[in-house]
């Protein structure tokens, strides 16, 4: 018997799974296991349902199923914007792992803003996600005591703290700032400048890069997102605090594309006259002129993580390493002295 069809009426009414059951020829329950359970009906069977689903337009309503089953198969994320480079490979491999399992990710931004994180945290609870992934570290107290009560996997992420709300992958901001000031002091330089954004993780790389030097150096702060123009007045404004600057630490790699386009203007050579170290290792870092120097970080592989330790938790599998430090690199190019070709 051919899989009947069916020509949608006219309106706005959605089709439901009576529609489909309809549509394909048999029973309801038949229609709702082919979709939900499939091993339990025939590959023929299957086919017909799907067939129909195609016919009809049917949307599975993900909500009613996540009641019964108690699994909504969505996860939360929350990023600060989605506009920085550096977290873009994250979200693509947590999408891409999480679809791999069946669950599907819900992003939103919480634009550098705690209070904006905290309003979207209550939004994206009262969806009932399997689970939640926070860039970086839920700062409200009263957000991590309610994230806790929740019951349902939790992963901080781009931080590291021994204290997680539940899981974390991440690593240490104050170690990358103390590591490039430790480059920057074994290169022999003194004169040192910082241009950060404004938000919590740029606050730490300065405090280890300070804790690294022993004293106070200028710093140009600009609000995060940084950005190209943000990191030309950034420049500016350390060189009005120490004309004689030898070498500047951004806290992005698009801040520091500012930088060099500003000491360029200036007619200052890079690195002859002022060093540039970046952070993110952003695709445009390597194909600058010169090429910069920055900070890489493995943001695919954190988002990897982060896919497996919700859905192993989700399917009740042990975690046995709840934070885990995926670590950074310096990789050295022109804008410091390296070779072009480093990577």
């Amino acid at each position: 018997m051919p899989a009947p069809t069916l020509t949608p009426s006219p309106g706005f009414k959605a089709a439901t799974l009576h529609d489909v059951a309809r549509a394909a020829g048999v029973s309801l329950i038949t229609a709702s296991r082919a979709l939900s359970n499939p091993t339990l009906v025939s590959d023929k069977t299957i086919e017909r349902v799907q067939k129909a689903v195609e016919a009809t337009g049917y949307i599975p309503n993900l909500l009613a199923g996540g009641l019964k089953s108690r699994r909504s198969l969505m996860v939360a994320g929350l990023v600060p914007t989605i506009s920085v480079a550096q977290f873009l490979p994250t979200v693509q491999s947590l999408t891409e792992a999480l679809d791999a399992a069946g669950y599907q990710l819900i992003l939103g931004q919480t634009g550098y803003d705690h209070s904006r994180e905290d309003a979207l945290l209550n939004t994206m609870i009262s969806r009932r996600p399997d689970g939640i992934v926070v860039t970086g570290l839920v700062h409200s107290q009263a957000a991590r005591e309610r994230l806790r009560r929740l019951g349902i996997p939790i992963v901080e992420t781009w931080d590291l703290s021994d204290r997680p709300i539940d899981m974390l992958v991440g690593f240490s901001h104050l170690k990358v700032g103390s590591a490039i000031a430790g480059y920057f002091l074994g290169k022999g330089w003194h004169r040192l400048g910082i241009a950060t954004g404004d938000d919590h993780r740029g606050s730490l790389r300065r405090e280890g890069f300070l804790a690294a030097v022993g004293r106070e150096v200028p710093t140009a702060v600009v609000p995060a997102p940084s950005n190209l123009a943000l990191g030309r007045r950034a420049l500016a404004e350390l060189l009005q605090q120490d004309p004689k600057l030898e070498a500047v630490y951004c806290s992005s790699d698009q801040l520091a594309q500012g930088v060099l386009v500003e000491a360029q203007a200036r007619g200052l050579r890079v690195p002859g006259d002022l060093a540039v170290c970046g952070f993110g290792d952003a695709d445009f870092a390597a194909h600058l002129q010169p090429s910069l120097t920055t900070v890489h970080v493995d943001g695919a592989t954190i988002g990897r993580l982060a896919a497996r330790l919700i859905v192993a938790r989700c399917r009740g599998e042990p975690v046995p390493e709840r934070v885990i430090d995926v670590g950074f690199r310096i990789v050295e190019r022109q804008s410091t002295g390296g070779s072009a070709s480093e990577a």
